[in-house]
């Protein structure tokens, strides 16, 4: 978890550094949410996501090449991978902003605009961040929107913020948790 940490924070920096707008999502964003109601809850997660512009990819590149990131792209992933010999699992992926990440995604993913400062790095709003898991609800997705309805981030009053697409997903999350 300290690497993941280490990671998640020199990434962030280089970033802040370079002038590069972003946005911690993900796992880790989750992490930072659930960490101000209740530490212990807090989910270890493994892999950073990292949500940039396409058109700062390039400035990314540098960024995170200078601080011993190596930029890689593979089955349509871009990602940087925590040193050369490091493994997919050990790296920053990364989210093009306001672009879907698969085709069959509801929505795009947020802009580098809706976050906030958490820890020291930029996170997506907690609204930002369930509109983009929900719109995804991959199994990994749909067990992290679990550790927020379990600390009561996300209840039955979200239902009306959301369109009819991810408010199906989310009602059917908080009457069947499991």
């Amino acid at each position: 978890m300290e690497k993941v940490r280490e990671r998640l924070m020199r990434a962030t920096a280089a970033l802040e550094a370079a002038g590069i707008p972003y946005a911690v999502a993900g796992g880790n964003a989750v992490a930072a949410w659930v960490s101000r109601v209740d530490e212990a809850a807090v989910r270890n997660t493994q892999d950073v996501d990292i949500l940039i512009r396409r058109e700062d990819l390039g400035r990314a590149k540098e960024a995170l090449g200078a601080v011993g990131f190596v930029y890689r792209h593979a089955k349509s992933v871009d990602m940087f991978l925590d040193g050369p010999n490091a493994k997919a699992r050990d790296a920053i992926h990364i989210v093009f902003a306001g672009e879907k990440v698969r085709p069959e995604y509801l929505t795009e993913a947020p802009t580098v605009n809706e976050t906030e400062v958490h820890g020291g790095y930029r996170v997506l709003r907690l609204d930002s961040l369930v509109r983009m898991m929900l719109a995804a609800l991959s199994t990994e997705d749909a067990m992290l929107m679990r550790d927020l309805i379990d600390v009561e981030l996300v209840d039955n009053s979200w239902l009306e913020r959301l369109s009819p697409e991810l408010c199906a997903r989310l009602q059917r999350l908080l009457e069947d948790p499991e």
